[in-house]
Order: structure tokens, then sequence, then C-alpha cells
């Protein structure tokens, strides 16, 4: 670093240069400068001028960069002071003048140089301050220089009560620090009881007594939360954490914080003051290796690879330095000089029945304080030597440091409730694991907390309990798992091949089935008219699974007919609103002939009625005989009879005049309907069960489809009075934004949140309905 700098406009040259002239003629770059001779002299000036004995032994200093010169007018001719603020002092040049090319301190300077042509000389500027400070430093001992290198350390608050880390990110972090990105730094933490003087420790231990770290004498706690500063003389990153014992509302998140700042420290240094060790010393430190390494250590291995860091996260623990303060008992190990203090310490952490297999070491250091202040020295000497070894945990740049700790906060956060926890150890299972607790068996789930951010499912190692509420029952096909798979099967409505309209049907004549991808439809829940067997018991396996908080139940109704049949009566509703110009005659005709038995003559082609020949007008009605399949109308086909030749029985249904009188004659039995018919005879008595409705639908709208909706939605789909806005957009419902389900999730949202079309087979639905915008991206089936 120069330590002088040129007038800017001038562009002189800021070498110093011989002030002698003896050989060189003041023209050469000083080299020496001669105490007694109070000049700078040149290399080839000083060998001559030092030739004579008198003169060798001239105390002579070779100039460094950044050098300053005593001022050349401050002496006279004999060396006398020239002014008397100096008294008796040599003063540093302030400046030197190019055209004089001598040195000036700032008095002599005024003093030749305020007036006249010389107030316009160029002069050279140069740096005294930071040249004495250079001095100064030069002249101070080891341990002055580290005090200094401490003064402008200040502590931030790292991570909150809360556990929110309090620096925005990496580069944040760094900047508080106060340190090279690229340097290579050791984490030291504290911990103990509130109240034992852990801030007051570091600040002595690292700092040298200045109180980077708050201390307070009150009673309550001055260190909330994680606080971090950065020892510039070890280059390690010091950690104060929140004491143990103290009032604290959120106690469990306080031990849990505890924890991580344990999994990213290279050193812990545990502060106790008392005249005796306490077991909450050994339980915590137990506590800590064991929920440490059933953790963390998977978590530190997952974060180096998710990172992509260079340095690994050493998953062997940190090393551990209990410091322990007396005032009227003995050191540990002083009764005993043969036992070491290490020794009695794994004793009695087995004797607790405590076990830190995880920390890489433990040391004892004790002192006793006879007399205020207490003595940090041997602390201080035992973390700097554990901070040399570097066999288990070598120093990593600040930025994977906040990695590791940015990555533990994501994983290991959220509220603990009360009621779970495990009160008989410091830092229980529950502090780590996910907090959902089955529906069914109450058993809670052993995977880490907010896995369910990565798409991990939940889990249990206990079995579960079938429960009516939730019929948490799981079909497989028992054919397929016997071919060595493991296929799920669910209850629905229809099979996959079937057509919307026939599958409604076959469902009313042969009840749902449950279809395998690999073995077809393997069971009718009416495929016999007596007799039908359990599928359990024939053609699936059952299993009981664990119901977890938020998921969808197992074997929830999936027989979704009455909705199929609401769908299509609004599909048809709309349709002939829009074609409202149009006959509605002809459009009921067209959907009686639709679901007509086959034996029915079709309406298009009835102009009059079969008896009497009245032609039928737009506004009369056609009546089918249930029994002939002719056309009539409603006077030659006032009487009704049950025509179980037909399959319509028992109860009565319209005939005519001629077939309810020769109501003994008997079909043949090539007339008798076949199973295709008989799915279109149940077609027909389902439309003729909302013949009214329909109706309605087109004359009026009488009816209101919203009345039955809730009676004919699937299970599994949200009430429309609980549904007050779009789940996606968030749109509110009104009169104008109507509510739709979606098939998969059964969520309610708007037609542009709800608009794609897809199949849906777990739920039922084999042909395309509707699905949301975010179940339309999901792969695979739904």
């Amino acid at each position: 670093m120069s330590a002088h700098t040129q007038t800017a406009e001038k562009g002189q040259n800021t070498t110093l240069l011989c002030q002698e002239s003896y050989v060189c003629s003041g023209t050469d770059e000083a080299i020496f400068e001669c105490d007694e001779c109070r000049s700078l002299q040149c290399q080839r000036c000083e060998e001559e001028l030092h030739q004579p004995e008198r003169l060798r032994n001239h105390e002579r200093t070779r100039i460094r960069p950044g050098h300053v010169p005593y001022c050349d007018s401050c002496k006279g001719a004999n060396g006398n002071i020239m002014h008397a603020s100096t008294t008796g002092s040599r003063q540093i040049a302030a400046v030197r003048c190019q055209v004089c090319k001598i040195n000036l301190c700032v008095e002599c300077q005024k003093r030749t140089h305020a007036g006249g042509n010389r107030r316009k000389h160029p002069v050279t500027v140069y740096h005294a301050v930071k040249a004495q400070e250079q001095e100064e430093e030069e002249g101070m001992d080891e341990e002055t220089k580290r005090r200094k290198m401490t003064e402008k350390v200040v502590s931030f608050l790292l991570v909150d009560e809360t556990e929110e880390i309090q620096v925005r990110n990496e580069e944040d972090f760094i900047k508080k620090l106060d340190c090279s990105p690229d340097q290579h730094l050791k984490v030291v933490s504290i911990f103990g009881n509130t109240g034992d003087g852990k801030s007051h420790t570091l600040n002595h231990t690292f700092f040298y007594g200045r109180e980077v770290f708050k201390t307070s004498p009150a009673q309550e706690s001055c260190t909330v939360g994680v606080w971090a500063a950065y020892d510039p003389v070890r280059k390690v990153v010091v950690i104060d954490t929140e004491g143990l014992l103290g009032a604290t509302v959120n106690l469990s998140q306080r031990t849990r914080l505890l924890l991580k700042v344990l999994a990213i420290s290279d050193l812990v240094i545990y502060r106790t003051r008392a005249d005796r060790l306490h077991n909450d010393l050994f339980k915590f430190l137990g506590d800590a290796s064991e929920a440490y390494l059933k953790h963390f250590t998977k978590e530190l291995k997952a974060t180096t690879a998710r990172c992509g860091l260079d340095v690994p996260l050493s998953t062997l623990g940190p090393g551990v330095i209990i410091f322990h303060e007396t005032v009227y008992t003995k050191l540990l190990g002083s009764d005993h000089p043969s036992e070491v203090p290490e020794k009695l310490i794994q004793d009695r952490f087995r004797k607790l029945s405590c076990f830190p297999e995880a920390f890489s070491s433990i040391h004892y250091k004790g002192t006793r304080t006879y007399n205020p202040p207490t003595d940090f020295s041997g602390l201080r000497r035992a973390v700097e030597q554990q901070l040399e070894n570097n066999t288990t945990r070598s120093p990593r740049q600040p930025g994977v440091i906040y990695k590791a700790l940015k990555a533990l906060s994501d994983r290991f956060s959220g509220e603990i409730p009360d009621d779970q926890m495990a009160h008989s150890s410091f830092f229980p299972d529950e502090y780590f694991t996910c907090s959902s607790v089955c529906l069914s068996c109450g058993c809670g789930c052993k995977k880490s907390m907010n896995h369910a951010k990565e798409g991990v499912p939940h889990e249990s190692k206990s079995r579960c309990r079938y429960s009516h509420q939730y019929d948490n029952r799981v079909y497989t096909c028992k054919a397929c798992y016997e071919r060595g798979m493991e296929v799920s099967v669910v209850p629905k409505t229809s099979a996959s091949t079937d057509s919307p309209w026939l599958g409604l049907a076959k469902y009313a004549w042969s009840g749902y089935v449950i279809e395998c991808p690999n073995c077809g439809v393997v069971y009718r829940s009416r495929q016999y008219w007596f007799g039908n067997q359990d599928p359990v018991n024939t053609v699936v396996r059952t299993e009981i699974e664990h119901v977890w908080p938020g998921t969808d139940g197992f074997l929830k109704d999936n027989n979704n007919a009455a909705q199929r049949l609401l769908d299509g009566m609004n599909f048809m509703a709309q349709s002939v609103s829009e074609l409202s110009l149009g006959p509605t005659k002809a459009v009921t005709s067209w959907l009686t002939d639709q679901i007509a038995p086959a034996y029915w003559r079709p309406n298009s082609q009835i102009l009059s009625c079969n008896k009497c020949n009245t032609p039928f007008k737009d506004n009369d009605t056609k009546h089918h005989c249930r029994a002939c399949g002719e056309g009539f109308c409603d006077g030659c086909s006032s009487k009704t009879r049950p025509v179980p030749e037909r399959g319509w029985g028992p109860a009565p249904v319209r005939v005519c005049d001629n077939c309810y009188e020769n109501r003994g004659i008997q079909l043949d039995v090539a007339e008798l309907p076949s199973d295709e018919e008989g799915g279109t005879l149940i077609a027909r008595k389902v439309g003729e069960a909302v013949q009214n409705t329909l109706g309605a639908v087109v004359t009026a709208m009488d009816i209101p489809l919203g009345l039955v909706k809730d009676a004919a939605r699937p299970a599994y789909w949200v009430p429309d009075h609980e549904i007050l806005h779009c789940h996606n957009c968030r749109k509110e419902f009104s009169i104008k934004l109507s509510k739709h389900h979606c098939r998969a999730c059964g969520q309610g949202f708007c037609d542009e949140c709800s608009h794609d079309r897809r199949a849906v087979p777990s739920r039922g639905w084999d042909h395309p309905v509707r699905v949301c915008f975010n179940c339309n991206k999901k792969p695979g089936d739904l």
C-alpha cells in the first residue's frame, strides 16, 4: 500500500529521492534513511558518506514501501528545532515540495509556503496518519495486535426465538460476518443454563472482554434467539444461544433450535457454574447425541447432495468442552491426580445410561474462582487446541455454513403441539418428526418434518385398524397378487368399456363393478338374481391403511350413477334452452327413443293412435303400451297392470285396452328380454322416473337442479354450501359465476379453472369428464 499520493493535476513523480546529492546529484531513488544524518540517501551516497570510521556506526533504516520521512525544515544546521510546537520531537512530514525538493510538516508548510510564489509549488501529500498506524502496529506485541483486530467486531441476530433465520441469503450472512467469502472458518457455539454467564464467557474467551455479546444484570434473559459474530483472530464464527431452564413461551421450538446450532458447530462449549456437575448436563448431551444421530446425520448427507457442496458436511458431531467453574469445591479429578477428568465424565454418562456417541470428543476444563474475575485463560488454550485439530471437522467457507443451517431450518420447522411432547427427554422425536396422526388408530407418522414438500408420503411402523367412519380398506386384485403383482382396484358404477348411458343402465340392472386393469371386470354386485357373494371372499384381497389428515379416503363411494344422470339432465336442459326456437316435443321424442326398449315403435313413426286413429298434434302426448309397444293416446292407454313377461313388474304400468283384455296371453321364449335389452329397459325405467323433472326443465326450468345436487354428489365432493370461492383463482361465486366440481379432487372451481376434460378411473369416471387445472397437470392416470 502506497503511503503517499501525488497532487492530481501536476503528475509529479512520488518516488522518494536522495536528499544528500553527494554522489548522485539528488537524482537517484532514496534507499536508506540515516537517523543521525537526518536525511534520505541513495545506495551510492550512503556508501560514500559512511566510509569514514566515525560515521560507520550511524543508525540507518532501509526505506520500505509507504515510508514517510521526517520534516526537513524542523531542524537547523545543528539539528535545532525551529518551532516550539514540536517540543523537541521530530515531526513526520505531511507534504514534499517538488520544486524545493524538501519534506515539510503541516506547520512548516504554512510557515514557508503560505505566501508568494511558493504557494504555487506542486506538492506530494503523505498519508502520515496511516504511516503512523503502520509504525504503531509494527511496534505492537502479538497480544496487542489481536486485541486491535477484534475492536470492530459486532454481533448480529442469526435466528430468532421462532426459528426464523434473520439473514436474507448467503451474501447477507457473509456481509454481517464481515469476512471474505473464500475464508475457511469453523463454528464454535456455547450452551448452558440461563444466568451461568455464557455471553460473558464468549466475550472474554474470544474478544478480550469487549461486550460483543450483550450481558445484563437483570433477571430477564439478555440473549433471546441465536446471535453470531466473527472472530478474525482465530477465523471462527462464534454463536451465542439462549439459556436452558429459562422462562420462554416457545420452549419446544427453543430446544429444537439448540440442536440445529449444535449440528452446524465444530466445537461446543457447555458452560456450567456450579460446585458440582448436575445430571441435567449429562442428560442434555446424551439426548442431543441420540437426536443428532437419528435425525440430523441423514439430513446433513442429503444437504451435501442437494446443494452440491464441494466440502462434505461431516456426519460426525462436534467436539465438546465442558467448562466447569466452582467456588467452594475442588475441580473434577483433583482428589485423584492419577484419574483423568474425561474418564470420570464417561463413567458418569454410563451410570445415567446416556451415551454421547455422536460427539467426536469430550474434554473437561475447570477453573476455581476464589476471588473474581473468572480466569478464562485455560478455556482459551483448550479452545485453540481443539480448533487446530482438523482430523474430523475441517474448516469450510461461510456459504457452506449458511446452507447447512438453512437446510436444517427448512426441514425441521413448524409448531409442536404440547399434547405430543415427551417431557422426559430434552430432544424427543416429536421435535423432528412429522406431527400428523392417523385418524383411525391414532399412531403418529415417523417421517421427518415437512417431508410432504418433497412428495414423500406419510408412514408409520405400526399396523392400522379398520374404522367404519373412514372405511380405510384397500382392495387389491387376488388373481394379480397370485401372479406376483399388487394391483389396487376400487368399486365403481360402470366398466371402462361401457358408454356413459349404457354403463348407467347396466349399473341399475346388475349393480356396481370391480374392474382390474389386467383382468378386466372381476365382479358385479348383482350379477345373479340371488346368491351374490362378497368380493372379499372371491376376487379381492383387503388391506387396512392409515388415514392421514388431508388425504382422501380409500374405498370412497365411487358409485356416481346419480351424478351421471344429473349431468346428463343438465346437459340436455342447457342444449334445449340454447335451441329453444326448435320444437321441444321433437327433442323429448328423440330422448325417449334413445332409452326405449327394442320392441317399442319409435316416436317418429307414430303419427296417430293405434286404436282410435286420432292424429297426434304438436301438443299431444304419445304413450307406449308396455305390453305390445305401440303408440296410443291417453284415452286408449289409461289402464295399468303388471307386464312381467316384458320385465315390467310387479308394479302396474300403462297398457292399451287390447292388451289389458288379453292379459292371459303369454309371450314366446324368443320374445323374452335379453341381458342387453334388460339393460335398456332399466334405462327406460330411470328415464320415466325423471320424466316429469325433465319436462319441467325443458319448458320453464321450474325445478332448479341445485335442490338435488347434494343428494346426487359423490362422497368425496365438497358440499356446495361449503364452496364460497374458486379453489384455484379464489374468485367468489355468485349468480353470474357458477361453481363446478373437479371429478378428480372433488374441490369447487369456476369454469375457467376447470374446463379441461380427462378420464378419472380411480373415481369411477372412465370417460373424459371435467377436471381442474391442477389435476390435469398430474402425470399418469388420475
